[in-house]
């Protein structure tokens, strides 16, 4: 199977992104239209750029020109022309009609009925597929762009099911309790009578859940409601799960690395109990576009699975820009590094003039608090242009009580929001496609979310803009130099392993909790030999029994679930209480606690300021009152890492490179304050307890004396390995689906278990997530995309933008930009030279 151009489907099936489509009425050709042009001109002006720009389209196919299918040559030192200019390359996606197909026979004209008055007049080619397989009981999954109607590819089957056999059952599960909502919505304004929906969630009051449970045929509800609440107690549910004949899994390139791990013997666990009531559902799985999604969803429900990948819908044309703040001459980071603009001020920026122009926006920002500081900084904007317009820009991000959720929800669907900067909690979350303008405030860490979140804009008749704004970071400075690698390079495969010891051992005593296991669910069902092992460890623990029938939870007088926590640490959530009015403000995850709601740490709430007082990791809790300092606060940590198994090794000449288990033992030891463009201005220690981590890595050494004939001498090799393990971790994501925060490193010029120089990238989560090991497979890759990231970068030193991180224990010091270089280019060498041995 060949891999396709982004952004045009041909006659195979589509492995690669293309442009989201929004949707387009099948009647009436896709006009081109100049809106998104129009709008860049706007984005320009507004940063004293020449709005008259060049601006690349792709040709025939989808395929690029020749100006971005090559790298650029090395650049001659700093441009300081490049300070000032951002735009680093326009592109302008062409539109794609669409392909409709007749309703198929086999569906109730009532169903066909409800469809067409909400005006889907016949199904795109990609629907009918998709939805064909299903009636015909295939468990299938369908990869196609944002707004291609994935929804129609369940809903058809599961609706004719549903009016042809009365007592028939559906279960939708989606990521996010918004997405499932708004999906409701939408189930609901089809007018059909006796479906009965219902939501499940953590916001279902109790009489709605126990209705839902006694009455609903299709209920809406997310992998933690499944996990903690249904299956516990499915004797309760007995009627529904005998009954259940499909079960919709929606965004399931959102199950990836644990979570992912967690989600995938989830299923097993609810396909397992469904056989015990006589029930087999047929699967129904949604997906962006990414790489082998029939291999990916096989992994995720331990079924075989039928993709559909070749997008019939139409898509309106969109313009691309790729934007690089500008280096700030007169300021100095950490350790005199330049400083870029933040992406968060051109991003309210950008929001500002996109708002004043009318066009209706999202801005999506990696973090809550982007999400906040954001949305204050373009209400501050519009508020010297039109202060009627303030109150129609909002932030939007997870960790709002639902109610607030709710509230924004509504505003949005009506119109009254037309600015908003959010985090991808709406990259999945309320239909909101046919925007004007989206602008991706630094790269969302795949290109499936990309591509989501620049789905959300394109009208049927009007072209949009799509801005991608990059932070400082290295995976951001090589997308905006090297558009190929966005535009035209395949999606990332996602990544997760149901055999993780740290996430099979739960789900197995969760499972057994549920029903015992027998030696037939073990090998069928959770995996075999790997299982068995875990389970002995469990057995001789004293977690589970082991009886000739087989492995038995001790008690029925409470239930393990509750205390699996299947979405990270497994250390749960921490509440942020304001100590004056015991009021909860909202929560964040026990494993980044330490790092985000320390005592001093500064935490924003819908636009408000509050500094933590106290962490209390035992109880969960952390208190905070309300303060507006102008400075914001960054954790840093130390961290170790001891070799315990080595699992491969291949020798390279003088580079030897391995991937294994470890041990992580990391400590917050203090945090900085720093000024809003990134200024330094106090270093403040502190005292978190440690936290050790079994995990996995890839790492390889290097011998001294090829360091030295290299030009790098003793005193220069720590700041060249410490500046090439940073980079790598920056472009670690570009290979797999992953963020930084989720893999860390170490680079040290002796390390003890190797006694030579070493750099360690390793997963950041119990066991490992599958990210590691996949760097340990695209190795020469990886490092060949972090070397151009340096190269590329424009200031002299090092920055943010390549070798700086930050979330460096160690400040950022020793950093060396053109040792890293020279580091890199050995290892490449010696890959290509050296043909692997052990």
């Amino acid at each position: 199977m060949r891999d396709q151009p982004i952004g045009w489907p041909g006659d195979g099936p589509v492995l690669v992104e293309g442009p989201p489509d929004p949707v387009v009425p099948a009647s009436g050709p896709v006009r081109r239209s100049a809106r998104g042009l129009e709008l860049l001109g706007r984005v320009l002006a507004g940063s004293g750029v020449d709005p008259d720009v060049p601006v690349v389209e792709l040709g025939a196919g989808g395929t690029l020109p020749p100006e971005l299918a090559e790298d650029p040559e090395d650049p001659e030192g700093f441009d300081p022309a490049e300070a000032t200019n951002p735009l680093r390359h326009a592109v302008r996606l062409p539109p794609r009609p669409g392909r409709a197909v007749d309703w198929p026979a086999w569906a109730p004209p009532e169903v066909v009925g409800a469809f067409r008055r909400t005006g889907v007049s016949r199904p795109w080619s990609h629907q009918a597929e998709g939805a064909e397989l299903a009636h015909a009981g295939r468990d299938v999954v369908v990869a196609t762009g944002t707004a291609s109607g994935k929804s129609l590819v369940y809903q058809l089957p599961v609706l004719s099911r549903l009016t042809a056999e009365p007592r028939a059952t559906a279960l939708y599960l989606s990521p996010t309790k918004a997405l499932a909502a708004d999906q409701l919505r939408a189930l609901r304004e089809l007018g059909l009578s006796d479906v009965r929906p219902a939501a499940l969630d953590g916001d279902t009051p109790m009489d709605e859940r126990d209705w839902a449970r006694r009455h609903a045929r299709w209920i809406f509800s997310n992998p933690d409601m499944l996990h903690r609440s249904v299956l516990p107690r499915h004797g309760r549910w007995a009627g529904f799960l005998r009954r259940l004949a499909f079960v919709v899994v929606d965004e399931c390139h959102t199950y990836r690395g644990v979570f992912g791990s967690h989600v995938a013997l989830l299923l097993r666990r609810l396909l397992r109990i469904a056989r015990r009531y006589g029930a087999r559902p047929t699967i129904v799985l949604a997906s962006a576009t990414v790489a082998r999604p029939a291999e990916f969803a096989c992994r995720l429900t331990g079924r075989e699975v039928t993709a559909v990948t070749e997008d019939g819908s139409p898509s309106a044309g969109r313009t691309v820009a790729l934007w690089e703040p500008p280096l700030l001459l007169e300021l100095n980071g950490e350790n005199g590094a330049p400083v870029r603009r933040p992406a968060s001020t051109e991003s309210s920026r950008m929001l500002a003039d996109l708002v004043v122009e009318g066009a209706r926006t999202l801005a999506f920002v990696r973090s809550r608090r982007g999400a906040e500081v954001t949305a204050l900084g373009a209400q501050r904007l519009v508020a010297d242009v039109d202060p009627d317009l303030v109150p129609r820009i909002s932030a939007y991000r997870g960790g709002y009580l639902p109610e607030e959720r709710r509230a924004l929800e509504s505003a949005l669907m009506r119109g009254e929001l037309l600015g908003v900067a959010t985090t991808n909690a709406l990259e999945l979350g309320v239909d909101i496609a046919g925007l004007d303008a989206v602008v991706v405030a630094g790269f969302p860490g795949t290109r499936a979310s990309f591509w989501q979140q620049a789905g959300r804009a394109g009208r049927a008749a009007d072209e949009a803009l799509v801005v991608l704004v990059a932070r400082d970071d290295p995976m951001d400075t090589y997308l905006v130099h090297h558009p190929r690698a966005l535009l035209g390079a395949p999606v990332e495969s996602c990544v997760l392993d149901p055999g993780n010891p740290y996430v099979l051992a739960p789900q197995l005593v969760c499972a057994a909790a549920e029903m015992p296991l027998t030696e037939q669910d073990v090998a069928e069902v959770f995996g075999g030999a790997v299982a068995e092992e875990v389970l002995a460890e469990l057995v001789d623990d004293g977690v589970l029994r082991r009886r000739p029938t087989g492995w038995f939870w001790p008690t029925t007088r409470e239930q393990p679930a509750a205390s699996v926590d299947i979405r990270g640490s497994g250390l749960g959530q921490v509440a942020l209480v304001e100590a004056g009015t015991g009021r909860m403000l909202g929560t964040v995850d026990g494993a980044s606690a330490p790092g985000t709601a320390h005592p001093g740490a500064v935490y924003l709430h819908r636009g408000e300021s509050y500094v933590v007082d106290e962490l209390d990791l035992d109880a969960g809790v952390a208190l905070v009152h309300q303060e507006e300092p102008d400075w914001r606060t960054d954790a840093r940590s130390n961290s170790d890492v001891e070799i315990v198994a080595v699992r491969a090794r291949s020798d390279h000449g003088p580079v030897s490179v391995c991937f294994g288990d470890v041990r992580v033992t990391s400590q917050v030891v203090g945090y900085q304050r720093r000024t809003p463009d990134g200024t330094v201005l106090e270093t403040v220690p502190l005292e978190m307890p440690a936290q050790t981590l079994e995990t996995r890595s890839v790492w390889y050494t290097i011998d001294e004396t090829v360091l030295a004939d290299a030009g790098i001498d003793p005193s220069r090799v720590p700041g060249a390995l410490h500046a090439a393990e940073h980079a790598a971790i920056g472009l670690l994501p570009l290979f797999a689906i992953c963020d930084r925060w989720d893999i860390g490193g170490l680079s040290t010029a002796l390390h003890p278990d190797t006694g030579l120089p070493t750099v360690f990238v390793h997963d950041g989560h119990p066991g490992g997530a599958g990210l590691a090991e996949r760097g340990h497979a695209v190795l020469e890759r990886w490092l060949r995309a972090t070397r151009e990231a340096i190269r590329d970068c424009g200031c002299r030193t090092g920055c943010p933008s390549c070798v700086q991180s930050p979330k460096c224990g160690n400040g950022n010091n020793p950093l060396d930009k053109a040792g890293a270089v020279r580091v890199l280019d050995l290892v490449i060498g010696a890959l290509v030279r050296h043909p692997g041995t052990g």
